[in-house]
């Protein structure tokens, strides 16, 4: 991939999230792309009653990674791809006072409206980053938990986004990313636009594609289970290449 598709990938992705932030509503489920719709099912009833109302349609995910990782009191996360912030606000809410969340987004917007919601939260532990998630503007070593919701597949260099991964967190760091996968290579009958890959669909990485590309970045203990809770094992009966929700986890050594 060229530097002109990748810069061309990044605008066409940034325009389509500067769009949902304008205009975020509790009927986004409307769309019919992976990621365009406030995924309130994922997350529990109380976790959701505590933030003030309207505060989940923020959440543009496929999944939460927040329930699926140890965060201790006093930990740095980072949110790659934090859109209005719903997963920094519940991730604030588990590492405590002496804890501190990073969310990280490329597109202005988005930032303008998290920092907004901090405010409605009251969330003196979170701080919003303008940058592109393969140049995460974070130190070596500064976080203990990487988490991101349907968002590394929208990356045009996902090798790099692995690595800077890698790179941020601290020995024995984690990882729990939500992301759209494929079960081997993208079906043919998948549109190759700009408009589904900003939908999360033409970006998706096939499952061992993304397992391997962890690995190759350094990073240990790699495991990928379907949102739905089908085991991994059944998609090899369903047809391949679709893209489907998966929770990938892995640690740093």
């Amino acid at each position: 991939m060229t530097n002109q598709d990748t810069e061309t990938i990044h605008a066409a992705v940034q325009d389509h999230y500067r769009r949902e932030a304008e205009n975020f509503s509790s009927d986004c489920c409307g769309s019919k792309t992976p990621c365009d719709c406030a995924s309130t099912k994922n997350y529990a009833a109380d976790d959701l009653r505590v933030l003030p109302a309207g505060l989940a349609e923020v959440s543009l995910g496929c999944g939460n990674p927040v329930s699926a990782i140890d965060m201790r009191e006093g930990d740095t996360v980072m949110d790659l791809g934090s859109g209005g912030g719903l997963d920094c606000f519940l991730s604030a809410k588990k590492v405590g006072s002496r804890g501190r969340v990073i969310g990280v987004d490329m597109t202005p917007e988005m930032i303008a409206k998290a920092e907004a919601n901090a405010l409605k939260v009251g969330a003196t532990n979170v701080e919003f980053r303008r940058g592109q998630i393969e140049s995460i503007p974070v130190a070596d070593g500064e976080v203990d938990v990487v988490i991101s919701n349907c968002v590394i597949n929208l990356s045009p260099d996902k090798p790099a986004v692995f690595r800077e991964m890698f790179r941020a967190l601290k020995s024995g760091g984690r990882v729990a990313v939500s992301d759209i996968v494929t079960n081997g290579p993208m079906s043919p009958v998948v549109a190759k636009s700009l408009d589904s890959w900003a939908g999360c669909v033409t970006g998706a990485l096939d499952i061992e594609e993304y397992r391997q590309g962890l690995i190759a970045a350094g990073f240990q203990n790699v495991a990928v289970t379907p949102t739905d809770g089908t085991p991994l094992a059944a998609f090899a009966q369903r047809l391949p290449g679709l893209p489907f929700s998966a929770l990938i986890t892995a640690r740093k050594p």
